[in-house]
């Protein structure tokens, strides 16, 4: 719902924060996966029963090594029985592992699809100031791109780095009951990955949140490009908005180069360079203990577990640092939708107050978007109830600030308008909605059938939705189309003309057969016999349904039982169309006349 272009401030959208702390990660992981407690407990304890059945792959062998092989004691029975409990052991951790991956991956799309809805439904709730200052393709972004990328947290948190910190406890608890010296040497490896973690989020988390934040904008310019193309074209701007995508698109480049370049220098060859010198270490710990002497039967097989400890020890850190880039864009998508479900949503009215007849009283009202920039003054109307009502004004005016505010898209003061004697914030949002219709300039319609359109959604049956086609004079042209009312229209109703989808607009609102009905510069793109057509349509519903129309196009309102004339927020004029043409250089007159004037013009060009 556009509002005055002079009036209505415009300001910048509040971007989350370029490092996304670990607190709103965390929130929203809770938030969508709440309903989940039971699968997370399950997927947790198969976990780390997998890892402590992995851990006895190391512990078989240092017993074999030990007990069979160094003492050259050849005991088959027990040899085979000690191979087919660590072989029992190795499948049963991976059929528990598949269970838990299957269970917590199914828990992820599950979340994901929780939170998707749950910020699609918050965009819907959110007030008309807050798209004022919105971007669409940073919002599709939000809601598409950002909260698939969240599915990482689940992913990476409660299987790969959960995985990775039981099997690293699992594998330190083994080394400490063989050696607590060695363990010791080995458990060094943690404080340094973390240092190495630190580092690398210092260095890549601005990398990260600036290349979050450019695809939103290169979405949203490439939208913006799509929706514009016609006059991007005509005005010869190709070249202008290609370079300037090529612009944003190199930005984006380097911020990704730059996050790459710390996953280069900082995650696996780090853990890589340890894996190695703690091997070597162990090792030479080990030979330093045999130093004239061979190492004792125990001690080579402490050695062969302790090698294979020291694998299941770095590969889990190594898998923290890997995952960690992947798990950094998922939070900082995380952030970005936490700032979006933090916006306030418009208030929803709890009171039961209904509009019956559809008579409005506006109080002194006054309005300001900002404080000390007032946009309305002290504007006071009565409109009986079936009556026909217009608004005109110049450009600025205040005129759709007043309709803004009749259809609660901003909030006025409490009691400063009335429906039906009831405050305007004490009609139940949905009762509201029903009672009251909009057909706005620019008619929106969906890539689906005028059936569908028309009914957008509601229960409605053939019967209602002819009978609202008929009233707003729009039943012909859609009989007319091959498939009728079932005909598909395409995206924003391409196969209609301006005149039509705007006929269908006003379908839609008679559909829910409202007690008022607001129409926003409803004729200002259609052509002059739509117009009357438009005319008759309104003509017809006079006495029935409470109309008030916003009028660039004076002919429009001409017939209103009353015209409001707008001059920088205040009524400057009112009366019928001939009261107020009898007004000597009143505002009204010249604004009619010169349109009179601009007519006789366009029709002297038709002509020659």
């Amino acid at each position: 719902m556009p509002v005055d272009s002079l009036a209505t401030p415009v300001l910048p959208v509040p971007k989350p924060p370029r490092r996304a702390p670990f607190g709103d990660a965390a929130s929203l992981l809770l938030r969508a996966a709440a309903p989940e407690r039971r699968h997370v407990f399950i997927g947790v304890a198969w976990l780390v029963l997998a890892a402590l059945l992995e851990a006895f792959g190391p512990l078989a062998g240092k017993y074999l090594i030990d007990n069979y092989l160094l003492p050259r004691n050849p005991q088959l029975p027990a040899i085979a029985a000690l191979l087919a409990g660590a072989l029992a052991a190795g499948m049963a951790a991976s059929w528990l592992r598949y269970l838990q991956l299957s269970r917590l991956a199914g828990l992820a799309m599950r979340s994901v699809r929780r939170i998707r809805e749950t910020v699609y439904g918050h965009v819907l709730r959110l007030p008309m100031s807050f798209f004022d200052r919105a971007i669409t393709g940073q919002l599709v972004s939000r809601v598409t791109n950002d909260t698939e990328a969240v599915k990482t947290l689940y992913v990476q948190v409660l299987f790969v780095m959960l995985d990775s910190v039981i099997v690293l406890l699992g594998a330190l608890a083994a080394m400490l009951w063989l050696d607590w010296r060695l363990m010791l040497i080995v458990a060094t490896l943690v404080p340094v990955v973390v240092l190495v973690i630190v580092l690398y989020q210092g260095l890549s988390a601005p990398a990260v949140a600036r290349t979050r934040e450019l695809r939103s904008e290169l979405n949203a310019q490439m939208a913006e490009s799509i929706n514009g193309m016609p006059v991007l074209q005509a005005s010869n701007a190709a070249g202008r908005f290609n370079r300037r995508f090529a612009d944003l698109n190199e930005a984006h480049y380097q911020a990704r180069h730059s996050a790459l370049r710390a996953n280069a220098w900082l995650l696996r060859p780090v853990l890589d360079f340890m894996n190695v010198l703690l091997t070597a270490i162990v090792i030479w710990v080990f030979g330093s203990r045999g130093q004239g002497a061979a190492l004792s039967a125990l001690e080579v097989g402490v050695l062969y577990a302790f090698i294979n400890y020291i694998g299941r020890v770095v590969e889990p850190l190594t898998q923290i640092t890997m995952q960690f880039s992947q798990l950094q864009q998922a939070m900082v998508s995380a952030a970005r939708v936490n700032v979006l479900l933090k916006e306030a949503e418009a208030p929803l009215a709890a009171d039961r107050g209904e509009v019956t007849a559809g008579g409005i009283a506006i109080d002194h009202l006054d309005f300001e978007y900002l404080p000390g920039r007032r946009v309305l003054h002290d504007i006071d109307l009565k409109i009986a109830p079936g009556s026909f009502y217009g608004i005109v004004g110049h450009t600025g005016s205040g005129k759709s600030t007043l309709l803004s505010l009749l259809l609660r898209f901003y909030p006025a003061r409490p009691g400063a308008i009335r429906l039906d004697g009831t405050p305007v914030e004490a009609i139940a949002e949905g009762h509201f909605r029903a009672r009251v219709g909009l057909v706005p300039q620019e008619p929106f319609l969906l890539a689906a059938s005028a059936r569908e359109n028309i009914a957008m959604g509601r229960p409605l049956d053939q019967q209602q939705i002819e009978t609202a086609a008929r009233a707003a004079h729009a039943h012909d042209f859609i009989v007319a189309l091959e498939q009728g009312y079932d005909t598909p229209l395409g995206e924003g109703g391409a196969r209609l003309s301006v005149g039509q989808k705007q006929l269908l607009a006003i379908a839609r609102a008679l559909a829910g057969q409202p007690r008022i009905l607001f129409l926003d510069e409803a004729t200002s793109h259609i052509d002059s016999e739509t117009e009357q057509v438009v005319q008759r349509a309104l003509a017809a519903l006079r006495g029935q349904v409470t109309i008030v129309a916003i009028a660039h196009r004076l002919s429009t309102v001409r017939e209103a039982d009353r015209i409001v004339v707008l001059n920088q927020g205040r009524i400057a004029e009112a009366g019928r169309h001939g009261e107020l043409m009898q007004i000597d250089n009143g505002l009204y007159q010249r604004l009619y006349l010169l349109q009179q004037l601009e007519g006789d013009d366009d029709a002297a060009e038709v002509a020659e």
